[in-house]
């Protein structure tokens, strides 16, 4: 005979399926939004028509968004900045991480209490003290002058998300490498980064997301338009006294795609990263 299962397990099994479909829904729906909108003429936005398909798509928005946006040149620096931020997050989130849960050193617990406090440092009220810090060492609008903050504002995340990833590992394989005479930047190489990979690809898919959707760090410390980011090209069809909303409806669904496309790739890597640790053998 089948077990039955209770009726307050299935309502509540019930329940968190229809919550989780609501919650869904409302992560969705700026995405179609957006898209519907993109489509339209800058003077039908304002009907009362939300998520209606006109009959005659305005297709030719995304080929004026392509021009006039400026989309290659500045999705050319939003590539380069982002590729760097995320290497660089990741090697060395990858290295305190690892410091953090196997070597034994003094301060260990002062330095990662700095690390989590890391996390709760608003960006805004870094913008005006690293502004001048960059003015002084010549960091205003270079690519170095972005690539260094976005490093900082995602370590601490990174750092947590390798340390809880290392916490499940056995301390055994690292034992025996050593043993048989590997060196330690051999065992990180061949034994702890293969293991690490799930958190290494929710650590470096995470960044990149980040790091391509930031605008407030990029304004800040960028002014020449050789340099801009991405999300500069929705600033680009923005007039004095007027803008050309459709067209920035279809700039956002360009500079939304990759991240998109980027997040559904590798989604289930990013839960086993994200969940690593929570279960301790």
């Amino acid at each position: 005979m089948t077990e039955r299962i209770p009726i307050a397990r299935r309502i509540g099994t019930v329940a968190l399926h229809a919550g989780l479909a609501v919650f869904a829904v409302m992560q969705l729906f700026p995405l179609v939004w957006m898209f519907v909108y993109s489509l339209h003429r800058s003077g039908d936005l304002f009907g009362g028509d939300l998520l209606s398909i006109p009959d005659d798509p305005q297709w030719d928005n995304y080929a004026r968004v392509w021009v006039h946006g400026e989309i290659v040149r500045y999705g050319l620096n939003s590539l380069i900045v982002v590729t760097a931020s995320t290497v660089a997050s990741t090697v060395l989130s990858f290295c305190m991480g690892y410091a953090i849960t196997r070597m034994r050193w003094r301060r260990k617990r002062i330095v990662l209490g700095a690390i989590v406090l890391g996390m709760v440092v608003p960006v805004h009220a870094t913008l005006l003290p690293n502004f001048l810090w960059f003015g002084q060492f010549g960091l205003i609008d270079t690519r170095l002058g972005l690539i260094l903050p976005y490093v900082a504002f995602t370590l601490s995340f990174n750092t947590l998300v390798y340390a809880a990833h290392f916490r499940s590992l056995p301390v055994a394989l690292e034992e025996a490498a050593l043993l048989d005479g590997a060196s330690w930047p051999r065992i990180l190489w061949t034994v702890i980064a293969p293991l690490a990979r799930p958190a290494t690809v929710t650590v470096a898919v995470m960044t990149f997301l980040t790091c391509w959707n930031e605008f407030i760090m990029a304004n800040t410390y960028l002014a020449s338009d050789e340099l801009r980011t991405l999300p500069f090209s929705i600033i680009r069809l923005q007039g004095e006294y007027s803008g050309d909303y459709a067209a920035q409806f279809a700039c956002m669904v360009i500079v939304a795609v990759p991240a998109v496309i980027l997040y559904l790739w590798f989604s289930k890597h990013i839960m086993a990263g994200a969940t690593a640790g929570a279960v301790k053998e």
